[in-house]
């Protein structure tokens, strides 16, 4: 089979799913470029940011 090219860790992978889920987020729920972009600023920092809390609190939680 051999080894993947691309094997993301945990972290990259938020990364990109917030990336792309925001990207469709911004243009298929406002109406102007501008609010387009920054909805999906908006999204991409709600998703990332709840992942690092809930990482902390879970971290936390299992000390």
């Amino acid at each position: 089979m051999g080894n993947p090219v691309f094997q993301p860790s945990h972290f990259t992978a938020v990364v990109l799913f917030a990336l792309f889920a925001s990207i469709v987020f911004g243009i298929t729920q406002r109406e102007t470029p501008r609010r387009m972009i920054r909805y999906g600023i908006y999204c991409f920092v709600l998703f990332v940011g709840s992942t690092v809390a809930i990482s902390w609190l879970m971290f936390l939680i299992a000390r």
